[in-house]
Parts: C-alpha cells; sequence; structure tokens
C-alpha cells in the first residue's frame, strides 16, 4: 500500500487552505497514494480565536470535500481535522476516515487537549473544545487495521498501545506540531510510537506561520515499524508518499513479538497519579 501525508500552511482562509489540500491531495493520489492523509485543522488555521471562528458543522464542506474527492480519486482519505460545532458551549477536533466509495468510515475527536505552555505561549484547547471519549480504530480498503489519532494525542502511548492491541497496522497523526516542539520532540516521539507498537506512522503536519505568532514546524513523516524514517518532508506545502510493506510488518511482530509478549494482567494503574 502506498501512503501520502500532504504538509500544509494552513491560514485563516478557507478558500485558500482548500485550494492547496485540493490540489496537493490530487498529486498525491497522482503520484500512487491509496491513503493520503491531511494534517490537522487544515480548513481554517489562525489564532485560537479565528480557528473557533471557522468551526463549521459535522456535515459541512470539509466532511462533503472529503467524500466527493475520497470517491472521485478511488482513495482512502483521512481528511486531516477540522474545528466541529457540536451545539454545545466547546466545539471538538473531529477528523474523519473517508472510503473509496465516498462513504465515511469512521469519525474520530480528539483525546487529549492541548493545555500547556510551550516556547513562551499558553495554550488552552479545552476553553474552546471539549475532548473526544472514544478510540477509534477503522479499516482501509484493502482490510488494514487505521488507527486515528490527532497531534498531541502523539504523548500519550497507552493510546496508541490500545490501537495497536485492536488491531492497528497503520496510525495517522495529522497534526499542528508547534515549531519548538517539532524540532526536539516530533520526530523521536513518531519513532516511538511505531517501534512500541510496531506500526506504520503517517504524520501530516502543518508548516510555517498561521498568524502572527503561531508556527508550526513541518517535518511531515512516514515511518515504518522498525523505527525507520521512510519519508520526511521539507520545509513547504507539499505531500510526500512512501510504500508500506504489510508483509515486512508481520516479519517484525513475529521475529521480535513484543505485543504477542504483553502481560497485561500484571499491569496495574496508580490509584492516584501524581503529575
Amino acid at each position: 500500500m502506498r501512503a501520502a501525508a500532504v504538509q500544509l500552511q494552513s491560514t485563516p482562509d478557507r478558500d485558500r487552505n482548500l485550494e492547496a489540500a485540493d490540489r496537493l491531495t490530487r498529486a498525491a493520489a497522482g503520484a500512487g497514494a491509496e491513503l493520503v492523509v491531511l494534517p490537522e485543522k487544515w480548513p481554517v488555521l489562525g489564532t485560537p480565536e479565528q480557528t473557533i471562528a471557522g468551526a463549521e458543522p459535522y456535515d459541512g464542506a470539509t466532511h462533503e470535500w472529503a467524500r466527493t474527492t475520497a470517491r472521485e480519486l478511488g482513495i482512502d482519505l483521512v481528511a486531516g481535522s477540522f474545528s466541529e460545532q457540536t451545539g454545545n458551549d466547546r466545539g471538538a477536533n473531529t477528523s474523519v476516515h473517508i472510503g473509496p466509495d465516498g462513504e465515511t468510515k469512521a469519525t474520530y475527536r480528539k483525546i487529549h487537549m492541548f493545555d500547556v505552555e510551550v516556547g513562551g505561549k499558553v495554550y488552552k484547547e479545552s476553553e474552546h473544545e471539549a475532548p473526544g471519549e472514544e478510540i477509534v480504530l477503522s479499516e482501509t480498503a484493502d482490510g488494514a487495521g487505521l488507527g486515528l489519532t490527532i497531534c498531541y494525542d502523539l504523548r500519550f502511548p497507552e493510546l496508541y498501545r490500545i490501537l495497536a492491541v485492536k488491531g492497528a497496522q497503520i496510525i495517522v497523526v495529522p497534526a499542528a506540531f508547534t515549531l519548538a516542539t517539532t524540532r526536539e520532540h516530533w520526530e523521536v516521539l513518531l519513532r516511538a510510537r511505531a517501534i512500541e507498537d510496531q506500526a506504520f506512522i503517517v504524520a501530516a503536519n502543518q508548516v510555517g506561520e498561521h498568524a502572527p505568532g503561531y508556527r508550526s514546524g513541518g517535518r511531515s513523516m512516514i515511518v515504518d515499524p522498525w523505527g525507520v524514517v521512510l519519508a520526511q518532508a521539507p520545509d513547504q506545502e507539499t505531500f510526500i508518499t512512501a510504500e508500506l510493506d504489510l508483509a515486512r510488518q508481520d516479519e517484525i511482530r513475529r521475529s521480535l513479538p513484543s505485543l504477542a509478549n504483553r502481560r497485561p494482567e500484571a499491569y496495574r494503574w496508580p490509584s492516584e497519579v501524581t503529575a
């Protein structure tokens, strides 16, 4: 299976973002990609206020574009994520997986909220968005288990382990990783999740400045279950592709059976966690 990660420099301009996403998705499919992954909040991305102002209904323009495009190109499309209007005080950070028939195969709402201080800037995602509650495993047209995650989820290995145990062979990571954290953490975390869970990781990051003071680090990657970086994007809007050798994955899981050697009966969560 050939997979692609589309790297965008999204802004508050929805029309501009859609043109870039459509053009690069079509180019990736033209290069043979059967699975295409877009980054986090690609339809509208700016300041938190601008991003939330661009929220749309679940069945809005983004979802409709994804269904139409996946059907036309005959691909599995993970339409990154978009800010979803939920009818509540807070929205959701929502990703959809569309099959080659144009049908929605899975919907995932980001579980972990980016409430941090990094690079001297405070981010408080939970002020505008409610966390999802469901771990979501989908399946590609070829029958490969497809785990859905978004951005900050990458720092929570328990989510990725559960996806692998449930059958994920490929895990996607639409992201808008900050410039500061991309520099030191992005590659390390992606390769760690791939090695730990012996899964392919397809990570589509945002790149460049989205609004004054808000920058993402790019370096979108595709990593194999041995932790080898199969493809990495330069610092520009582009796409990368790589062949996902599922037979090689089977061999890795057979010869180094760390998933099979788990001892869940010995694992106990502490009753209290000091953090």
